[in-house]
């Protein structure tokens, strides 16, 4: 079980491999919410993701003869790109198994950040199945998504920073957004805020449609999506919340969020133009909260976790048919 322990013991070791990103604010973005908007635009990470935290975390915990055999994960691409990158930095093999209908930059990057690239059919194949089974054949340690203590630890390093800037900001009291898939962000930075911002309410921002986690909270129990693909919002697609996960944001986070996949386009173009910066549909469903959801949320702020920005060109040059 992940810890706050562990998330400060990760913060050693990431220091000086991970960035920490600004917050980015726009008095055009507080117009439309109604209130103070602080994004955190974890798009400026190294693979463009948040998702190098947790990759860097659970590679660097590793025992190192462990480790010199290489690891494996699976991962629609922002976890594909965080773990190859961190594995080729440490001088290590990486194997990933990605979705076939993955935007074919993820897939792409995937490779050229080192890693061998394994493709399968999400809607007939179990990557679950083919990652351990690729683990056991070759030897290889098994880097879950989000499922994973040493990845959540990582993910909760995010959490640290936003605690440490709102308070720098004047900020006690606020919602944080949070782009939501499997929930290892938002699990970690929930456990980060509970221990230096109690102040801080995490909630979990979702595309309509695919609100497992936002249909777990208000019951209670674990719900599953009916479907894992079908969405522009691919980034955070899952199946439903994981095991580890779920409980401890069942535990610390608000009511889940969801919005249109229009809306998280309109939130993209939103935040190239006022913020000047990049983002992919599963990373700009919080804004798209904070924008859209407004009367859901409470407070004279928000902080918005921007999660992403590995985005197609033709799916951005879409997005920004939207400022028009």
């Amino acid at each position: 079980m992940s810890t706050l322990e562990m998330i400060e013991a990760a913060a050693e070791r990431l220091e000086g491999h991970v960035r920490e990103t600004p917050i980015l604010t726009s008095p055009f973005l507080d117009e439309i919410a109604g209130r103070r908007v602080l994004v955190k635009p974890e798009c400026l990470q190294h693979t463009g993701s948040f998702k190098f935290r947790g990759a860097w975390s659970a590679i660097s915990a590793m025992d190192p003869r462990a480790r010199e055999n290489g690891v494996i994960a699976y991962s629609s691409g922002n976890h594909a790109q965080g773990v190859a990158y961190a594995a080729t930095r440490h001088g290590i093999a990486s194997v990933i198994v990605m979705p076939s209908d993955a935007p074919q930059l993820k897939i792409d990057n995937t490779r050229s950040l080192g890693a061998e690239v394994v493709l399968y059919d999400r809607a007939s194949e179990s990557r679950e199945d083919i990652g351990e089974a690729l683990a056991q054949k070759r030897g290889l340690t098994l880097i879950r998504p989000y499922d994973e203590p040493l990845v959540i630890a990582g993910q909760g390093t995010t959490g640290l920073e936003i605690a440490r800037q709102a308070q720098t900001l004047g900020v006690t009291q606020a919602d944080v957004l949070i782009c939501c898939g499997g929930g290892g962000l938002s699990a970690g930075i929930a456990l980060a805020l509970e221990g230096h911002a109690p102040g801080l309410r995490p909630r979990t921002c979702e595309p309509e449609g695919f609100d497992d986690m936002k249909r777990s909270l208000a019951s209670g129990q674990v719900q599953r999506n009916a479907a894992t693909s079908g969405n522009i919002c691919d980034a955070i697609l899952t199946p439903q919340p994981g095991e580890i996960t779920f409980p401890i944001i069942n535990r610390l986070c608000g009511l889940g969020l969801s919005v249109s996949e229009d809306e998280a386009l309109r939130a993209m173009a939103l935040a190239f133009l006022r913020l000047k910066i990049v983002l992919e549909p599963g990373g700009a469903v919080s804004l798209a909260s904070a924008l859209f959801r407004k009367d859901e949320i409470e407070g004279g702020a928000v902080i918005v976790v921007a999660s992403g920005g590995n985005v197609d060109p033709a799916v951005f040059a879409k997005a920004l048919t939207h400022l028009s």
